[in-house]
């Protein structure tokens, strides 16, 4: 029995032995999994990659300098801006107000961790103020930006970082209105560090133009009265007060002219018009003088709203302006060459006048002058018998009769004479008023016809 005893114990409790040692072994394994899985859960947060990296406003490798190891290193600074708004162009003051997107992304070498050991987190979103960022500023703005600013921004496991944010940029921008209203601006907006030179940071963007101009024209959303045409990005170096990097966006675009064209160079093109009818009104009258006047006046009034639109500050008399004067120009000719006519008219009337009454005149003189021829003396009426009396008086008085009747019919005769001449032939200043309506008239048509002309044609032209 005993032997038996421990022949039971040598086979089944080695084998229960090795059982329990089996079992010994694989509770610590179980332990550790375990304690793995509650150390890797604690790790899942974001805080514990910023307590890994120990991001605080304390620490000064995040906050008071360049991120680099090495002073020599140069921060390569990726940049983008997108256009999501033309909000206006002042003309007067040369100011572009844009609103933008700006994209930036540069390397932090003190960040970075293994995104395994936190559950494959590869990135966090931290407050703007744990670390340091490019001091860009934009050298055109004028004002204030009066967007919010973004008081976040994102880091990567592999040292990136990157950052958007929005602007409100009032920026000057020197315009060039020679083709006004059919002119198209370029308005520069150029982003550089304001301390750093290109040995510590180096701009450069991040698409090239054609990029940038699809994904704006895709992006925006109000033009006001300007049409988006492209943006060109060059790399440039900025030597106002030192030498740093600076990328230049040129931002193109085209006015909308039809309000233009409607409500400023058609009213002007219409009282032109208005002037060139006004030749078939009579010139004996005043009517035609004080509507060329009120014409003239209309035009007047336009070119000083034009003065109200246009900057003072142009290096070319805009072709608007031209136009204007122009048109002015044309008009008051008009109207001295109507003045001339009517003076020269009033001269020729006061003429025919004049030989009116001196006419007139010559004849009253005559028939006073042929009236005592007829009558009787009194030496001859004492000589006559009294039988002849009665009948030379008969023949006196018929006589008498027909020399009064005379000096009727030469004036009737008279007059229809004068006026067969004044049919036949007119006076001296009318026909002289007459060849100067032609040939005005043609003059002011042919230099109508090349003026206007030669004005579309410069606006339509491609130089400036």
């Amino acid at each position: 029995m005993i032997a038996g005893f421990f022949f039971l114990i040598f086979f089944t409790g080695g084998n229960a032995f090795t059982v329990d040692l089996h079992d010994d072994q694989q509770m610590p394994n179980d332990t550790i999994t375990m304690e793995k899985e509650e150390n890797n859960n604690g790790n899942c947060g974001y805080n514990a990659v910023v307590k890994f990296l120990n991001l605080n406003k304390d620490n000064n490798n995040y906050t008071l300098t360049r991120p680099v190891k090495n002073y020599k290193t140069v921060t390569e600074v990726l940049h983008l801006m997108k256009v999501f708004g033309i909000l206006d162009m002042v003309k007067t003051e040369q100011i572009f107000i844009s609103y933008i997107w700006v994209f930036l992304r540069w390397k932090n070498e003190h960040i970075s961790w293994n995104p395994k050991e936190f559950c494959g987190l590869e990135s966090i979103t931290i407050p703007t103020e744990l670390l340091w960022m490019p001091d860009l500023i934009i050298e055109e703005m004028t004002e204030k930006d009066k967007a919010t600013t973004n008081p976040f921004l994102t880091i990567y496991s592999n040292g990136n970082v990157s950052f958007r944010n929005d602007h409100v940029v009032v920026s000057t921008c020197k315009m060039n209105v020679y083709k006004f209203p059919f002119d198209i601006q370029s308005c520069n907006l150029s982003f550089k560090s304001m301390t750093h030179t290109p040995r510590e940071i180096n701009l450069k963007t991040l698409e090239n133009d054609k990029v940038i101009t699809r994904w704006t024209k895709d992006l925006i959303e109000t033009q006001d009265e300007w049409e988006f045409i492209d943006i060109t990005v060059n790399n440039q170096t900025s030597d106002l007060d030192r030498f740093q990097s600076m990328l230049v966006y040129t931002i193109t675009m085209k006015r909308r002219s039809v309000l233009y064209i409607a409500n400023f160079i058609l009213p002007i093109l219409f009282f032109l018009i208005l002037d060139l009818v006004s030749f078939l009104i009579s010139d004996s009258g005043g009517e035609k003088l004080s509507f060329k006047v009120t014409v003239l006046l209309a035009v007047t009034v336009m070119q000083l709203i034009l003065n109200d639109i246009l900057p003072s500050s142009s290096d070319k008399v805009p072709l608007i302006a031209l136009y204007c004067i122009g048109v002015f120009t044309l008009m008051m000719l008009s109207l001295l060459e109507s003045i001339l006519v009517m003076h020269l008219l009033d001269k020729d009337s006061a003429t025919e006048n004049n030989k009116t009454d001196g006419d007139q005149s010559l004849r009253m003189k005559k028939c006073c002058h042929c009236a005592p021829v007829y009558d009787a003396s009194p030496d001859e009426t004492e000589s006559v018998t009294k039988e002849d009396s009665s009948s030379k008086l008969m023949e006196a008085s018929l006589n008498l009769k027909q020399v009064s009747n005379e000096p009727e019919e030469n004036g009737k005769t008279m007059n229809l004479l004068g006026s067969k001449r004044k049919d036949v032939k007119s006076g001296y200043w009318t026909r002289i008023v007459k060849k100067i309506n032609k040939i005005f008239l043609i003059f002011y048509i042919t230099t109508l016809t090349v003026f206007l002309g030669t004005m579309f044609s410069l606006w339509n032209s491609e130089n400036y």
